[in-house]
């Protein structure tokens, strides 16, 4: 039976809506600018995210919007094909997302290692804090991709406007400093703070920076013609489709699971999701807007609820605060539009900036090193620098080939433990996987035995060998001993079982037998 929530729990959900959107306004104007867009598209898409997304059932409590992490790849894509093209991307995306929801592979988005997704991230939040560096100054930021990004570094000293950077760097450090103190945090979001902030001191003083450009929703909006349709038999535009999809996809899946981690209510069903996700780009992508994701920020800050109040009807606990959250977006959209023109280019930078580092995993990378797992530190480090130096789609291909090389290194490393027992022999205990990567290391250990010495091999620690590890110990056995199996001190004949199956070397472990 349907009930209407309680009064208290109105007023968190109302609150926590309130402060999704002071949280997704700055953000969805900072990522269109960003991204090379009129920023009333990227309005559009923090509309639909809340009023299309949002509505589906059973998608969680994440609150979708524009996405940082395909920035770059929508800079670049609107820069290549122009701004006509974004439409089709986008719709080309969505589709694709439903695609993947509707055949239920969700799932195996988890299948990709958590390594590679965050270095895909860092990577991505390293070029958008190496193109936003320059905005902070009110400076060209310079082709190339991330390598000349990172050229461009030694000529921005002599480039920026000192008025700017100071306006950025202050918007930076407002974006650190405000959420230390919990009774400010608690009232309005930081980074409403940091670019309210920036927009009425360079009013107040009329500062000569550069601002955004505002152009009105009527003349942005452009859905895409059948002309533009034609697009999608390029090769080139076929590839940008499915990055910003599985971009797309990853980032919200990502985010969503984060979202789930702060409350004890339904988890996100991730093929749900990816429907959600599917038809909120089919949608931005009609009105020629910028693709979406689950957003972390705006949705974290909704179930934490900081919000003035803080009492228990605080905080987000059902979708009817992040739907709101699109209809305040479209009200602001729609009234006021003009209050963008005094906003500061430079504090959206500062905005970005802050958000493209926050993409970086630093607080994992240092728990991952102490934790001597350095493997996929460098799985992550690699894919990272490979992104920003040779581009998205080289970068995930050498993290995917380097944990797909970590995975099997472990799981072939194999521990030869030698135990003389004088006159009874010499005891040869194998223990972890035998494969052709480690089979050095066992024939030098077997071969290290004297042959006038007697041997026994036990295998009772073994969880895989290989047909090469498995024709190696015939051989040996063939050669000079008895092969064994189990682990006390019972004879060869006894601890363990030696047979032949369709001529490959078989032992015993417990109750199964391991070939």
């Amino acid at each position: 039976m349907f009930r209407l929530p309680s009064r208290s729990r109105l007023r968190g959900e109302s609150a926590a809506s309130v402060v999704v959107f002071l949280v997704a306004l700055p953000l969805c104007v900072g990522v269109a600018v960003a991204s090379g867009v009129p920023a009333e598209l990227g309005l559009v898409t923090g509309i639909v995210g809340g009023l299309v997304a949002g509505a589906l059932p059973r998608s969680g409590l994440r609150v979708s919007g524009p996405a940082a992490g395909l920035t770059v790849l929508v800079y670049e894509a609107v820069r290549e094909y122009g701004l006509r093209a974004l439409g089709v991307l986008v719709v080309g995306a969505g589709v694709v997302q439903l695609g993947l929801g509707a055949l239920r592979l969700g799932r195996w988005f988890r299948a990709v290692p958590v390594a590679v997704v965050q270095g895909m991230l860092a990577g991505i939040g390293l070029l958008l804090v190496a193109g936003q560096v320059y905005a902070l100054g009110d400076a060209e930021t310079p082709g190339g991709g991330g390598i000349g990004k990172l050229a461009g570094f030694g000529a921005w000293p002599g480039a920026v406007d000192p008025v700017a950077l100071t306006v950025g760097g202050a918007t930076v450090v407002v974006l650190v400093v405000w959420p230390r103190w919990r009774w400010g945090a608690r009232c309005v979001p930081a980074p409403f703070v940091a670019v309210g902030g920036a927009a009425l001191v360079t009013g107040v003083f009329d500062l000569g920076v550069r601002r955004v450009e505002v152009r009105g929703l009527g003349e942005v909006v452009r859905a895409p013609s059948v002309d533009d349709l034609g697009l999608l038999a390029e090769a080139g535009v076929i590839g940008t489709v499915l990055a910003f999809a599985v971009i797309a996809s990853v980032e919200s899946l990502f985010a969503a699971a984060a979202v789930d981690q702060m409350y004890d209510g339904h988890r996100t069903n991730h093929n749900r999701e990816l429907v959600a996700q599917g038809a909120g780009n089919v949608v931005c992508g009609a009105f020629g807007a910028l693709p979406m994701t689950a957003v972390i920020v705006p949705g974290v800050a909704g179930v934490a609820g900081i919000t003035s109040s803080g009492g228990a009807g605080a905080g987000a606990r059902t979708k009817t605060s992040r739907v709101p959250h699109g209809l305040w977006v479209l009200a602001f959209a729609a009234l006021i539009p003009g209050v963008l023109g005094v906003i500061p280019l430079a504090a959206l930078a500062g905005l970005l900036v802050h958000v493209g580092w926050g993409l970086v995993p630093a607080r994992e990378l240092r728990v991952l090193w102490r934790g001597r797992d350095r493997g996929e530190v460098v799985v992550l480090g690699a894919t990272a620098l490979s992104i920003v130096a040779w581009g998205l789609f080289e970068g995930v291909l050498v993290g995917l080939a380097l944990a797909v090389a970590k995975s099997a290194w472990e799981i072939s490393r194999i521990h030869v433990e030698i135990e003389d027992r004088g006159d009874a022999g010499v005891v040869l205990r194998v223990v972890g996987n035998a494969t052709f990567l480690e089979l050095p290391k066992l024939l030098d250990a077997l071969e290290g035995v004297p042959r006038e010495r007697d041997a026994r091999l036990e295998l009772s620690g073994l969880w895989h060998m290989d047909h090469a590890c498995a024709a190696a110990l015939e051989a040996w056995e063939a050669g000079r001993g008895q092969v064994g199996s189990g682990g006390g001190e019972q004879g060869a004949a006894q601890g363990g079982e030696k047979r032949r199956r369709r001529g490959r070397f078989a032992w015993g472990r417990g109750s199964g037998t391991w070939a």
